[in-house]
């Protein structure tokens, strides 16, 4: 489905942000925006609350850190952009999605994270697409304006300390991966055998980055 919203007329405030996704298409029924995953693969990311200082222009921009450290992008994305346009590219923006949120919210922030991505590979970033469920109601979302079969990005910082979590996040990796077929996962955070061997099985590179910022990534690591 491709449908392309109006751009907001001059002296009205776009509540919306509908000029994130001018020219944008949309998958699945909640219409999720689309985007294109880029052919780089990054060698050190930073986080974005620290990209803003950072001197090393050799490095991709994360955001798996709290939701407000990155929110200022969603208000004004045209102050950041060439802050952002200085590193070699991003990894979608990564709104919280918690178990207990209505769906409707966890769908809104699916959504957000890529109506930003859109617009900034509009503007010309290079842009690897963060895949982030809640509950089970929202692993196909997630999986919304994804392109199959090339990268993909995962953080699992906080999402697997307990069973419960841990037993989500393995329903919604495998979910994911027989969804997408990705020839390369990117993990951020820790990357346990019992999570990830299925994805090693399917002939799957994994490539993991510590969680401190602005470390190289290592290739393999259990």
């Amino acid at each position: 489905m491709s449908t392309i919203l109006k751009t907001p007329k001059k002296g009205k405030n776009d509540i919306f942000r509908s000029f994130l996704v001018k020219n944008a298409t949309y998958d699945g029924e909640q219409e999720i925006p689309f985007v294109h995953t880029s052919n780089l693969l990054p060698e050190k990311v930073v986080a974005f609350s620290k990209a803003i200082s950072s001197k090393d222009r050799n490095q991709w921009i994360v955001f798996y850190e709290y939701d407000w450290k990155f929110e200022c992008l969603w208000t004004n994305p045209t102050r950041y952009l060439p802050i952002i346009k200085r590193f070699q590219g991003i990894i979608s923006p990564d709104y919280s999605l918690y178990y207990d949120m209505p769906l409707c919210m966890q769908v809104w922030n699916t959504y957000r994270g890529r109506a930003l991505a859109h617009w900034l590979q509009e503007n010309g970033v290079e842009v690897i697409p963060n895949v982030r469920w809640g509950d089970e109601r929202t692993f196909e979302t997630a999986c919304l304006g994804v392109e199959s079969g090339k990268t993909i990005a995962v953080g699992t910082h906080g999402c697997i300390k307990t069973v419960e979590g841990k037993k989500m996040f393995i329903a919604g990796f495998d979910y994911v991966i027989n969804r997408l077929k990705p020839k390369t996962v990117l993990v951020y955070g820790r990357m346990p055998d019992k999570i990830f061997n299925m994805a090693r099985m399917y002939g799957i590179e994994l490539i993991a980055f510590e969680r401190e910022f602005s470390l190289s990534r290592k290739k393999g690591v259990s």
